[in-house]
């Protein structure tokens, strides 16, 4: 029988199994050489650009929130390289559920940005997800998102589908049954799904150590059997190479890969009254800011010669034109009524429903 120092020991093993992937330094150096993924220099710069893009995409959101012309919103601003550098290391035939901080990488998946906003303030037209582009709407129920990504790369295993489903979740998603449940099915059956925690620190307010005692959350994928890793997910280059891997591993039938970002978001957890500066210090909110994807991506670009700050402000101008424009779309969406919400619930209509229609119809009439 083992001692009891031989079953601390291989508890210290686990643990130790999980060290954090980083390949850019704080100040854009280059620390992983051996990681370094094969990215041309206009994929490194198309992905800053979207980087860039999504940064003033999420100051627009929050001013457009506050005028009262969007509705729910969960600000991103720190999770770029989180949210981005994973979506970019997707093909378009990949299959994206996000959680509802997750609306970057619908857009850059192919969602027009119009829609977006109109999910944003509950319009039905904001969830008629285009042909080809390759996502569900914004979960809202915390990890339920793990469950459905099983399924949908089950679905792409027997349909014989080189493509892969990714989801993401927060820490305190990690705290739910359908997280554990997702994972272990895809990984009962090899499916071809990826895995992510997006571990910013805070499930709105409650720190990540009082949602688990594990050391990280990345050792969650051993009960699973699948495999994990602890990605620095303020660097770009890292969450790319992890993503860029599992998706690997899924499509050549290894299965299930679970991905922990270490990331910040800078902003309340949504624009519907929280306020951060009820359980985080100004301390760790400037430590997070020295290390922001942005800046660090940003020094990193500029020593190879391929970024410049004209070059942003193109992006900046760029992104503030389109923004405009999407939002006078979807100004010019029809008023939602209660009879369209109603007609298309379901492909039948069950008769309790009926009445209501009947209801609503005649009052939309007068």
């Amino acid at each position: 029988m083992a001692s009891k120092t031989d079953a601390r020991k291989a508890l210290e093993i686990v643990e130790e199994q999980f060290p954090t992937l980083q390949i850019l330094n704080e100040d854009g150096e280059i620390v992983n050489k051996a990681a370094m993924p094969a990215l041309t220099d206009e994929q490194l710069q198309e992905l800053m650009r979207r980087m860039v893009y999504t940064r003033i995409l999420d100051q627009r959101s929050i001013s457009l929130n506050r005028q009262g012309r969007l509705g729910f919103y969960a600000p991103t601003a720190g999770q770029e390289a989180s949210q981005l550098a994973s979506q970019f290391a997707l093909e378009k035939e990949d299959f994206i559920l996000p959680g509802y901080r997750d609306v970057p990488q619908l857009i850059w998946h192919g969602l027009p940005l119009y829609q977006a906003f109109l999910f944003s303030r509950g319009h039905f037209q904001g969830n008629q997800i285009p042909d080809g582009v390759n996502v569900l709407s914004p979960q809202i129920i915390i990890g339920a998102q793990y469950v459905q990504a099983a399924g949908v790369a089950l679905g792409m295993k027997k349909n014989g589908k080189k493509s892969v489903a990714i989801t993401y979740t927060g820490d305190g998603g990690t705290s739910q049954g359908d997280f554990y449940e997702g994972m272990n099915f895809a990984g009962a059956f090899k499916a071809p799904a990826i895995f992510v925690v997006q571990n910013n620190r805070f499930a709105i307010s409650t720190p990540v150590a009082k949602q688990s005692a594990a050391k990280t959350l990345a050792q969650k994928a051993v009960a699973a059997g699948i495999p994990g890793i602890q990605v620095d997910g303020m660097d770009p280059l890292a969450v790319y190479a992890a993503t860029h891997e599992a998706r690997e591993r899924a499509i050549n039938g290894e299965g299930p890969s679970l991905i922990e970002t270490l990331t910040y978001r800078y902003g309340p957890h949504t624009m519907s009254g929280d306020d951060p500066t009820r359980y985080r210090t100004a301390e760790l909110d400037n430590e997070w800011e020295k290390k922001d994807p942005l800046v660090r991506f940003r020094k990193f670009l500029e020593n190879k010669g391929l970024w410049s700050e004209a070059k942003e402000n193109e992006v900046i101008e760029q992104a503030k034109e389109e923004i405009k424009e999407a939002i006078k779309k979807a100004d010019a969406a029809p008023k939602q009524k209660v009879t369209d919400l109603i007609s298309i619930m379901f492909e039948e209509m069950p008769y309790n429903l009926k009445e209501q229609y009947e209801i609503y119809q005649a009052k939309e009439s007068k």
